[in-house]
């Protein structure tokens, strides 16, 4: 069995801690002691943000990072699709026991279940924005 994948909720964080301070730029040491995670864990995460084009990113010693857009431009599914996450719900990889008919066709059947169950976990992320999430955190400060 896998264990869940945390790199959504890592990015979501990241995220949020860059939103909760728009317009400053935060060194990647702060943002890992935010996370309390290595730093090379929010590295990478930086470099998948970077990539899809929610964060600007500068190298080096005084290296930092900062959002692209506001806030109010951002949804929780920019932040999930550019985390790398694998999809939330997935049917399993074990073998097909040929003898049995649940083991020949449960993998078909749920597939379109599940299918649904990821765009509806999508669409509900796309109607969240990430100053959503920030106005969340500064309520429950």
């Amino acid at each position: 069995m896998s264990a869940t994948s945390v790199q959504f909720t890592v990015a979501a964080h990241i995220m949020a801690a860059l939103g909760f301070r728009h317009g400053e730029e935060l060194p990647s040491v702060m943002l890992a002691e935010s996370v309390n995670v290595d730093l090379t864990f929010v590295r990478k995460s930086l470099s998948k943000l970077s990539k899809a084009g929610l964060i600007v990113t500068t190298r080096g010693k005084n290296g930092a990072s900062r959002l692209t857009r506001s806030p109010k431009q951002i949804t929780l599914l920019d932040i999930y699709r550019a985390s790398g996450a694998p999809p939330t719900f997935a049917i399993h990889s074990y073998p097909v026991e040929k003898r049995c008919p649940i083991s020949c066709n449960i993998k078909g059947c749920m597939s379109s279940v599940l299918k649904k169950a990821q765009d509806s976990f999508e669409n509900s992320l796309n109607g969240i924005t990430l100053a959503d999430v920030v106005a969340e955190i500064r309520r429950a400060s």
